[in-house]
This record gives C-alpha cells, sequence and structure tokens, in this order.
C-alpha cells in the first residue's frame, strides 16, 4: 500500500500536484490539516480508488473536516491530528501521551511545518513537514512517503522536493 503523507499545503496546491503526479497510482493520500479550502479539490487529483484521510487545521476555518481521526494501516492503528491542540509547537510529547492513551502506536501531525520522527515512549510519532511553507533548516518543500507491506509492517520515508 502506497501512501502519500502531507501537510500544511494552505491552498498553494503546486507542490501538491506535482507530489501526487509523480507518484499516482497512490492507495491513500493523508492531509493533516491547513489546506484551507482544497480539500474539496485533492480528490479530483488523485487517482480512483485512492482513499482521502484528512484532518482539520487551525487555518481551515470554514473546513468539515474532522479534528482528528483514528484508521487503521496493516498492523497498525494511527492518530492522524493537525497537532494544534496537543502543543506540538513546544514539543510532541503531549501527542504521543494521548495517542497511546487511546491504543495508537503511531501518531501523525503537522502544525509546525518541519518534518519529524521519533519514537517516544513507543509510539512513532510523524510529520511530514510542509509543501508549501517549510520551516526547517534549508527550507525545502517536505512530504512523506509510507508503505504497508503484505505483512502489514509500515515503511516510511521522508521526501523533499
Amino acid at each position: 500500500m502506497k501512501i502519500l503523507v502531507v501537510s500544511d499545503t494552505h491552498r498553494r496546491d503546486d507542490n501538491l500536484r506535482l507530489v501526487i503526479e509523480k507518484y499516482k497510482p497512490l492507495d491513500m493520500l493523508i492531509h493533516l490539516g491547513d489546506a484551507e479550502g482544497s480539500e474539496m479539490f485533492i480528490a479530483d487529483w488523485v487517482n480512483p480508488g485512492c482513499r482521502m484521510e484528512m484532518v482539520l487545521g487551525n487555518n481551515d476555518f470554514f473546513s468539515m473536516l474532522d479534528k482528528e481521526r483514528e484508521i487503521e494501516l496493516g498492523r497498525h492503528r494511527v492518530l492522524l491530528t493537525h497537532g494544534h491542540y496537543y502543543g506540538v509547537s513546544i514539543g510532541p510529547e503531549g501527542l504521543a501521551d494521548e495517542a497511546r492513551s487511546r491504543g495508537c502506536d503511531i501518531a501523525m501531525f503537522g502544525h509546525t511545518h518541519k518534518p519529524y520522527h521519533n519514537v517516544i515512549g513507543g509510539v512513532l510519532v510523524l510529520n511530514p513537514g510542509s509543501l508549501s511553507y517549510p520551516r526547517q533548516e534549508g527550507r525545502l518543500p517536505a512530504y512523506m512517503l509510507v508503505n504497508v507491506d503484505d505483512q502489514g509492517e509500515l515503511t516510511y520515508k521522508q521526501m523533499y522536493l
């Protein structure tokens, strides 16, 4: 299963469309918030049959997206959130605690515009960074590719444009 994970595109969608085209066909696209209205169009940019999982960001003022979602990816239970409700700008520890309390072994978030991957208290915590307004050193637009193999194991790779 090939999954594209993005966040914080802020309606500047050229890089998002470029990455979608590069990796199509996708089995799933996960957007971790701050699409700012583009969530209504992204389904048209991916291939038919691509599962869409999107959550609300702090700048998605008029969106009807869920604040967060819990999904199954292979053998893993995953908490999807933008992260601002968990203070991720200060650190991802609170998000890891919340994920663990819900029985999730993976948490994915956005909001900081910086790629992140680490295991905290047994929870794999991932942030793909931002395709539109990156804030990490070098400021390269960032996203993640996730693969779930036939045994249900998940691997991920941080990617940059």
